[in-house]
């Protein structure tokens, strides 16, 4: 300051001296006196440049770790959900039965299951799937446990979904979407990915929304110049429309790769190897069986859809002819469409082979069910004509008089263990019964010179007896007509 004066003097001669207009021009100098007590108890405590200008740093706050073992000390928030169902056919005790499936994929899927409740409808709603009265009873059951997410037993259409979110509050989906949701986490081959991007596609393509900004024009009015008038496209227009380019793509993609698969199958045909498929419900045991037969080392886990990819292993029966033994991906009750559609190429493995070994769940509170469902899906690819063959597995955790029912109903059915073993010779035994013979039986003279035709008869077909003679290989065997052919000009000539 360049006055000597006191703080007091410098304020009251400021006022005398400048005029009233003036005072606010003079109030803006730097030079102008400052009041503790009149400018203090105005602007109160005041901060220095340097501080309002930078960021400060609260020490303390950082959540990163220092130590690499509390990683697995820490969990992540999953989402918490309250699951709802409509019984509207069926005993109590199903309906309980589907709700407590949908438990398990919410699991599965990554969730937290909180509370389940059940409402009993001739049929859903139309407008909320549950009711209006009872949406906003199920309303209070989130707040009351604090859920984030309801999923609902069933597949709703855009439109349930849309007014049963706006009484809950909060996200809700359906089974389609959750089952959805756990094949894209499981899927690990390009052509399982390409097959859960088209269905999540397919599903998404009526259920887009959009509000504000999502809902302006792209282009339009009558002065924008050329190629600019019209209605122009709506922003959600021009993401169905990249949808349907994305899915065409896909589809393309999808049948590149199936041409892959058909000509290993055609490969196999041509060798006349027989192919027997695993189908059968989630989490059976399908996987469990495949490596107690072959050694296959497939993932196993007590989850549903653990494994989606198929799996082609090679196998031989105690006879010793060889075929392929193919892990499918399971299916489950009210499958989406858009699944079935997705994987019809992967499901081709069930229509294509010679025998189907169906496994089913012993050990689950309605067997039954799992049969039907998995009959039906095989019945949409087609497979209607293949041996079917039931397998009864976890016999060791089943109710006793639950396999003695089975066993009754299905007449051919074994009951096995895969975790055990228990079973797994009388199976093997059966497979080799069920699988088609070879059609011609024949018996030749191979010189030795020829062995590559013993071979070809050893793996194509069956050998039923074998005598090393001095002038070759004498064989009996049941091939097919093509060897058969070959092997015609080695038929010793009868005896006179």
């Amino acid at each position: 300051m360049t006055s000597s004066s006191s703080p007091s003097q410098d304020t009251k001669r400021s006022a005398h001296a400048y005029p009233e207009g003036l005072r606010a021009d003079a109030l803006m100098e730097e030079d102008v006196a400052w009041s503790h007590e009149i400018d203090g108890e105005r602007d109160g405590d005041q901060f220095d440049r340097s501080e309002r200008a930078a960021l400060r740093r609260v020490a303390g706050l950082s959540t990163e770790l220092e130590d690499v073992t509390e990683v697995e000390y820490r969990q992540l928030r999953l989402e918490r959900v309250v699951l709802v169902g409509v019984w509207t056919t069926g005993t109590a005790q199903d309906a309980d039965n589907s709700l407590a499936e949908l438990a398990a994929l919410a699991e599965t899927a990554g969730a937290i299951v909180l509370d389940g409740v059940i409402q009993r409808r001739d049929k859903p709603d139309a407008a909320t799937y549950i009711g209006s009265g009872k949406a906003l009873e199920l309303r209070d059951v989130v707040i009351e446990t604090g859920a984030d997410t309801v999923i609902c037993d069933g597949e709703l259409s855009p439109g349930q979904l849309i007014q049963l979110e706006d009484v809950v509050k909060v996200k809700v989906i359906d089974r389609t979407a959750l089952i959805l949701d756990i094949f894209a986490q499981h899927a690990k081959s390009r052509e399982g990915k390409a097959q859960v991007t088209l269905a999540q596609m397919q599903y998404m393509l009526p259920r887009l929304r959009g509000w504000g900004q999502s809902l302006s024009r792209q282009m339009g009015g009558g002065r924008g110049g050329l190629a600019t008038r019209g209605p122009g496209e709506t922003k959600i227009e021009t993401d169905r429309r990249r949808i349907r380019e994305k899915m065409a793509k896909m589809r393309r993609e999808i049948a590149e790769m199936k041409t892959g698969r058909e000509i290993k199958r055609q490969e196999r045909r041509r060798n006349k190897v027989p192919s027997v498929a695993i189908a059968g419900y989630t989490n059976a045991g399908k996987s469990s069986l495949l490596n107690r037969l072959t050694g296959a080392g497939v993932l196993v886990e007590n989850a549903l859809f653990a494994t989606l990819d198929p799996t082609v292993r090679r196998a031989e029966t105690p006879s010793g002819r060889l075929y392929t033994l193919a892990d499918t991906v399971g299916f489950v009750r009210h499958l989406p469409h858009h699944l079935v559609e997705a994987f019809r190429s992967t499901m081709e493995e069930v229509g294509d082979s010679d025998l189907i070994l169906h496994v089913v769940d012993g050990s689950h509170p309605a067997p039954e069910e799992q049969l039907a469902a998995v009959r039906e899906v095989i019945r949409d690819v087609g497979a209607t004509g293949v041996p079917e063959i039931v397998v009864i597995n976890k016999a060791d955790a089943a109710d006793p008089l639950v396999l003695q029912r089975l066993l009754r109903v299905e007449k051919r059915s074994l009951a096995i263990s895969a975790r055990t073993g228990q079973g797994l010779a009388e199976l093997l035994a059966l497979i080799d019964d069920e699988l088609p013979r070879p059609s011609v039986e024949i018996e030749a003279l191979v010189p030795y010179t020829h062995g590559k035709l013993v071979a070809r008869a050893h793996t194509e077909g069956e050998v039923l007896s074998e005598e090393h003679t001095a002038d070759g290989t004498l064989i009996k065997v049941r091939v097919h007509e093509e060897l058969a052919a070959e092997l015609a000009p080695y038929v010793p000539a009868p005896a006179a």
